[in-house]
């Protein structure tokens, strides 16, 4: 029997409250709150990331803070100026961007991750992204790995985002679903691993897949055309640029 399937759900008042500061826009809802705890549970049984649709992957929480893996290390090998790592958690990406020579910022609402992003001697910053930012509308790139395409539940509205964050010429890098995954949007949950092999759902909070054949059609809407898609692994990527002039904020 999957765990999934005999989860315990958590009621609307029993939900933690949102982190300071957050206030259910876009990028900023209760779903930070789960996140946060994950990165403190590196147990094997660890923690679950579960999709309204039926949809359940396991959260790589060792991978998160390890050292940058060779999947990364391509994404980091496409940057050649200043970049921001878009929901950093604990850093991996912001802290092989910098030990590239480049100038790298990770941003997450997470007080937590970015406490472990500085502890690892990067520059990270608490905000909700979709917040002013330094230094928008000259990045070289936006990243958004780990499925951080789903921050909000919007990849047409963060894919704009990232646009406006960009300078002339800069790409946003992004992880994506392998192809055959379409596109979903609604609500995920957090789950913890109870000793017992069930699960315990934190609040839910909107969430969004996206795979390497819809990119094409999502990101036209936000104002940005596919470069190139590149499979690393059995993990997939995609490099996409603006179809305007970046100064065009509409």
């Amino acid at each position: 029997m999957n765990p999934v399937d005999t989860a315990v759900d958590v009621p609307p008042e029993a939900a933690p409250p949102r982190p300071a500061g957050c206030d259910g826009s876009p990028g900023c809802d209760a779903g930070p709150d789960g996140f946060a705890a994950a990165l403190g549970d590196r147990a094997a049984g660890g923690r679950w990331l579960v999709h309204g649709d039926g949809v359940r992957s396991r959260l790589p929480v060792r991978r998160w803070h390890g050292p940058a893996e060779p999947a990364v290390t391509a994404v980091v090998a496409r940057c050649v100026g200043p970049t921001l790592d878009l929901g950093c958690g604990p850093g991996r990406l912001t802290v092989a961007l910098a030990r590239a020579g480049l100038a790298a910022v990770g941003v997450d609402v997470s007080a937590h991750a970015v406490r472990l992003t500085r502890a690892r001697g990067a520059v990270a910053l608490r905000r909700n992204l979709f917040d002013p930012l330094p230094s928008e509308g000259r990045w070289a790139h936006a990243v958004l790995i780990d499925g951080n395409i789903g921050i909000g539940g919007d990849p047409v509205a963060l894919l704009h985002r990232c646009r406006t964050l960009l300078g002339p010429g800069g790409t946003v890098l992004v992880e994506l679903e392998p192809p055959g995954a379409g596109f979903w949007q609604g609500h995920a949950r957090v789950a913890a691993t109870y000793p017992a092999g069930r699960l315990r759902l934190g609040p839910p909070f909107r969430w969004a897949r996206l795979d390497a054949h819809v990119v094409h059609q999502v990101a036209g809407a936000a104002g940005l055309a596919v470069r190139e898609l590149f499979p690393r692994g059995r993990r997939w990527f995609g490099e996409l640029t603006a179809v305007h002039p970046v100064s065009d904020r509409t």
